[in-house]
């Protein structure tokens, strides 16, 4: 199933940087699991929390993540200089 990394932070995809900050911080303080020792599901919420963040936040992830969703940590990081090409063939 796909993660919605703006549904874990519970920003919209128009979210500026800002308002991804302010979630990121307000969700890792209740998920951390120094602050849940005794919820085994803490860790894991963390670390899904932490993986939104560090993909939405970043400018060049967050454009990659919103073309291709999940696939975009399998988008080769030079993808950008690979624009629309001629046709070939023929």
């Amino acid at each position: 199933m796909a993660k919605d990394f703006y549904k874990i932070l519970g920003v919209a995809r128009t979210a500026d940087e800002k308002a991804i900050k302010s979630a990121y911080r307000k969700l890792a303080r209740e998920h951390h699991p120094d602050v849940n020792p005794n919820n085994p599901g803490a860790e894991a919420k963390f670390k899904e929390i932490s993986e939104a963040f560090q993909v939405i936040s970043d400018p060049e992830k967050r454009k990659l993540y919103d073309q291709f969703g999940d696939d975009y940590d399998r988008i080769p990081p030079d993808y950008a200089k690979y624009g629309p090409q001629g046709g070939g063939g023929g």
